[in-house]
């Protein structure tokens, strides 16, 4: 049989056409020719190298490993395309190597490919399996034949090396660090496993706030505070920052409180609490207005209830949807907002709720009138409990927004959040009488406000100070409509000798670590300037 009759190339093609008029998946193809050859009177299959003419046999599995190791040692390929100045098939362009028209020829890895695979896999969040399918594989293969296949075990050993190679950076990056502030949650996943996640938020050698999350870890129950503690402190030996650890914020569970308890204890003990524990713990300020707003939202349950009930019953199905709409149009409301469901759990989701309906609330009533099933109208006294709710409820959702900033400090905005929180409050606790429904609310969140930040929050309040646009006078004026007028002045006068507690602290620390500096830099030129003198004295003599 002819060579032609059996392995013609597709003209124009980046493959040849097999026998079923198929298309070959491989690249090698490119540079091989399927031919039959006679051997002892029966025929083979081979490929024939389109440079030295070579035949290889073809494996019945369809593999094609012998031909790309023909193809790395082919003298003919290899010295033709070095004068051409192309890539070989162990070499592969980097982009934007070369602009003079020449292209740039660097040596194929792959041990490049499994790192950056392996970062592909992390960032992407991609199952390890995925470098064992089959047209992953095939991609890969018709980016450069020489791609060899990785096994998921294989892959997710480069990925333990990998994150080992990053936590070995960030050790190195954390030891030039000063003060490291810490932040820490814990939670049960719907497996009933108790989880943790500590993160460090510090500013680098070029003053950017950074964040890096150390450990996220398993924490059996029961979530005590000796259990707590165990798990942080050993986290921070781990990475060898216990003694760069300010100030750690955790939410206002009883166990978090006893863990901050023991911690103290810890750093006191190795002598490494700052600022003698002063500003150590700083509850979660979001947490503190979930516990607030959940408080006074629970007043007007049934309200909230008839809205959610009327939000779900829409959006169950199209037509109702279609049909509030068309409503909408009628009385000329527009239809680009949706209808928010809230999660019972978040207040800001329930917030965003009551906010979408009220601007509907002109056509829930003409909908009831059309569909005889929808039974959980609202009334009028609902939407205006539901709207002077949503005035208060703004204060509050600002504020969060505000305190759950994670690309900018925030310890330095949380008095003027504050202070228009209990401004609020103030006002409205005074507006309307005892009958009334907002009353009561407004009184179990101040209850609430009163129990968590009653007393001076130190930190904030040096922060503040600190932030140039503030300075005292911030902490002087806001301090008296926060705290009643004897505290308020206890208060100033606290924050200030406070500030000069810690500038002391610093003096003293600073000038330990200068005295160190210039006691080396003094030996250090002493002797400098006796090799110098012995220099003069041997060219003298």
């Amino acid at each position: 049989m002819d060579a032609s009759e059996d392995g013609d190339e597709a003209e124009g093609g980046n493959g040849t056409i097999d026998d079923a008029g198929r298309k070959r998946k491989s690249p090698v193809w490119n540079e091989f020719s399927k031919i039959t050859v006679m051997v002892k009177g029966v025929p083979v299959k081979k490929g024939e190298c389109k440079y030295c003419k070579k035949n290889i046999a073809i494996n019945k599995s369809g593999s094609t490993t012998q031909f790309i190791r023909h193809m790395q040692k082919c003298s003919v390929r290899l010295a033709s395309f070095k004068k051409q100045n192309f890539l070989t098939g162990t070499d592969f362009i980097k982009v934007g190597a070369a602009t003079n028209g020449n292209l740039g020829i660097f040596k194929f890895s792959k041990e490049s490919v499994r790192e950056y695979m392996a970062k592909m896999i992390i960032v992407h969040e991609y199952p390890f399996r995925m470098v064992e399918h089959e047209f992953f594989v095939l991609f890969c293969r018709m980016l450069n034949a020489l791609f060899e296949k990785i096994s998921r075990m294989t892959i997710r050993n480069d990925c333990i090396k990998l994150h080992a190679s990053e936590k070995n950076k960030l050790k190195i990056m954390l030891t030039s660090v000063l003060k490291i502030s810490l932040t820490s949650d814990l939670w049960t996943s719907n497996q009933t496993i108790g989880y943790m996640c500590l993160t460090a938020h510090f500013m680098n050698s070029e003053w950017i706030l950074q964040k890096r999350i150390l450990n996220f870890c398993s924490l059996p129950p029961p979530h005590t505070g000796v259990s707590i503690d165990d798990a942080i402190f050993c986290c921070l030996s781990d990475w060898g920052i216990e003694s760069k650890v300010s100030t750690i914020t955790l939410d206002n569970a009883s166990s978090n409180d006893s863990a901050v308890r023991y911690l103290k204890d810890s750093f006191s003990r190795i002598g490494k609490l700052f600022f003698k524990g002063k500003i150590f713990h700083v509850r979660c300020c979001a947490h503190i207005l979930n516990l607030m707003v959940q408080d006074g939202l629970h007043e007007i349950k049934d309200v909230i209830q008839n809205i959610r009930e009327s939000v779900k019953y829409l959006k169950m199905s199209s037509s109702r949807l279609y049909n509030f709409a068309e409503i909408a149009k009628q009385v000329n409301i527009p239809v680009a907002r949706r209808l928010v469901l809230d999660v019972p759990t978040r207040w800001n989701s329930t917030y965003a709720m009551l906010e979408s309906t009220l601007i509907f609330r002109d056509v829930f009533p003409r909908y009831g009138d059309r569909d005889n099933n929808y039974v959980w109208l609202p009334s009028d006294l609902d939407w205006e409990k539901a709207e002077n709710v949503c005035k208060i409820l703004e204060v509050f959702h600002d504020a969060s927004n505000v305190f759950s900033g994670v690309s900018y400090p925030t310890s330095n905005l949380f008095l003027p959040e504050i202070w228009k929180v209990k401004q609020i409050l103030n006002e409205k606790s005074v507006e309307f009488d005892e009958t009334y429904y907002l009353k009561s609310m407004v009184d179990r969140m101040k209850s609430k406000f009163e129990k968590y930040w009653g007393q001076c929050n130190l930190l904030m309040s040096i922060a503040a100070v600190l932030d140039p646009r503030f300075k005292m006078k911030l902490i002087e004026f806001s301090f008296p409509k926060i705290y009643p007028a004897q505290e308020a002045d206890k208060n100033i006068r606290y924050v200030i000798d406070s500030l000069y507690e810690l500038y002391a602290e610093y003096v003293a620390s600073n000038a330990v670590s200068n005295d160190k500096d210039e006691d080396k830099a003094k030996g250090e030129a002493s002797n400098s300037v006796s090799t110098h003198i012995k220099g003069k004295t041997k060219r003298k003599f």
